[in-house]
């Protein structure tokens, strides 16, 4: 389906400089907003690093993972 949107000359000429010849503009659209979506999950990379309880937590972690791994299943 084919939305049709205004924007401005400025921004128009932005997403032409971005556009390769085999580009269309919907793929730089879609390239922008991907690499937007990836800066806001980096963002939060390291954001508990220095966060007292994370050595808490990291080891309630690891201990679930270790009883849900030795649980055995029979068939």
């Amino acid at each position: 389906m084919t939305k049709v949107i205004s924007i401005s000359d400025d921004a128009y000429a932005d997403l032409t400089a971005l556009k390769s010849k085999n580009e269309s503009f919907s793929d730089v659209v879609r390239k922008l907003s991907q690499e937007a979506k990836m800066k806001n999950l980096l963002s939060l990379a390291g954001a508990w690093k220095d966060a007292p309880e994370m050595d808490r937590i990291f080891k309630k972690i690891l201990n679930e993972r270790k009883i849900h791994r030795e649980r055995k299943v029979e068939l």
